[in-house]
């Protein structure tokens, strides 16, 4: 074994290796709580003692020792998730803090990880096809020409994505446009009548878009306390979230197609409702970057939780009781797995449980309330009761994935 990392840094030197740790990780999706312990274990390592204060937008970053002092507020902003970068990282704490790497590798190896690239488009485009077709099986498409067209849909939304990447900064702007090209992509279909699942051919590639890693970090940090923090991380995954419905809505109506405000699916059989949950799984874990041998992790663990979805509701519970039975398996799964393998939490359990998103609610809700603002004194009383009905269900899935998947992961940082 080499000698421990030497403790003799100049605050300034010391300053720049834990600033770039801290960024790297927490705006690559790295939950707070474990981006700051990993900080203050560093800066122990290297003879200092650090306070971390993460906002929106910024790190405040304070070391002190006995060489001195420095505190600078470090411009970062938590909007990424990306695997790759947070396991790579927190492999370089952990060879520094147990003396395998001295500090001047140990920031040349951030600064690398820095620059790594991100995905292929091809892998990015094929993954997000295949995902957003697994999460029409799931969601009763039966047809193969209607999977094939939200492939396309799909894919094409991520091919232009990539490209917007590199032309704007704004985070906005890809969400939007992905959506926006599949509701102009849905309209399409519904005038050559070529599928007669309207509903599922536009929303199943708006689907693959939600920003959950960003609402499970926002609900984790609001469990903690990090007040400010938590609901900037929620504000933000909101606004992506009605970024895809303007973009979905105006996309149909560009082709003057409305989209259903009511409607009910077929749930796939057991076999394909989980073969596809382990597809839709796959394609999230590319989203996030994350390594190919890990990927299997959380494809497993994606198909437990959609059998056991799967088997409650059979049993009688409802979509909401279902749902939060699944998230508690995976909250008590990926917990000590995130652990272990140095993944951000959110990233992997939202991977694991990305078909139980209730995007299809979501999505039927706002075209409900743009039908009550067109329909106006004409607008039906059940037409409320099902925007009240799809946005409640929603709201309440959304409310018992958050719950199960976060209260293990609290519990066993409370132990």
């Amino acid at each position: 074994m080499l000698p421990p990392v030497s403790k003799r840094l100049d605050p300034a030197t010391a300053f720049e290796l834990l600033s770039i740790s801290a960024k790297l990780l927490f705006t690559n999706g790295q939950t707070t709580e474990r981006m700051v312990a990993a900080v203050e274990r560093l800066a122990a390592v290297l003879d200092f003692r650090a306070s971390v204060f993460p906002r929106w937008g910024e790190l405040v970053l304070r070391i002190e020792g006995t060489a001195g002092s420095h505190y600078e507020i470090i411009a970062a902003e938590p909007a990424g998730v990306d695997m790759n970068k947070v396991v790579a990282a927190m492999e370089v704490i952990d060879q520094v803090c147990g003396g395998h790497m001295e500090a001047s590798a140990a920031r040349s190896a951030l600064e690398a990880i820095t620059r790594f690239p991100p995905v292929s488009i091809v892998r990015f485009a094929s993954m997000a096809a295949a995902g957003a077709s697994a999460l029409g099986v799931i969601f009763g498409v039966a047809h193969l020409l209607s999977l094939v067209l939200i492939a396309l849909s799909a894919g094409a939304g991520a091919c232009l994505r990539r490209w917007l990447a590199g032309k704007s900064h704004n985070l906005f702007v890809q969400p939007f446009s992905a959506a926006l090209l599949a509701g102009i992509f849905g309209a399409i279909i519904v005038h050559l009548q070529l599928s007669s699942v309207l509903r599922l051919v536009a929303v199943c590639p708006c689907m693959v878009l939600v920003p959950g890693p960003h609402f499970l970090n926002g609900m984790i940090d609001l469990a903690r306390a990090r007040i400010a923090l938590g609901a900037a991380r929620l504000a933000y995954a909101g606004l992506i979230t009605l970024m895809i419905c303007t973009g979905l809505l105006l996309g149909l109506a560009m082709g003057g197609v409305s989209l259903p405000p009511s409607g009910s699916f077929q749930p796939a059989p057991f076999v394909c409702d989980v073969m596809a949950a382990g597809v839709a799984v796959a394609a999230y874990g590319t989203f996030f970057a994350m390594p190919w041998r890990m990927l299997p992790i959380p494809i497993l663990i994606g198909m437990l939780a959609h059998a056991s979805r799967w088997e409650a509701i059979s049993m009688g519970a409802s979509a909401e009781m279902g749902a939060l039975v699944a998230c508690l398996i995976v909250g008590i799964i990926t917990a000590p797995i995130a652990d272990r393998l140095r993944l951000p939490f959110a990233g992997l359990a939202f991977a694991s449980v990305v078909s139980l998103i209730p995007g299809v609610f979501l999505f039927r809700m706002a075209g409900g309330m743009v039908d009550l603002v067109t329909l106006g004194d004409q607008t039906s009383a059940g037409l409320i009761v099902q925007i009240a009905s799809d946005g409640t269900t929603a709201l309440l899935i959304i409310l018992a994935m958050a719950f199960g998947l976060i209260f293990p992961r609290i519990c066993i940082d409370w132990h």
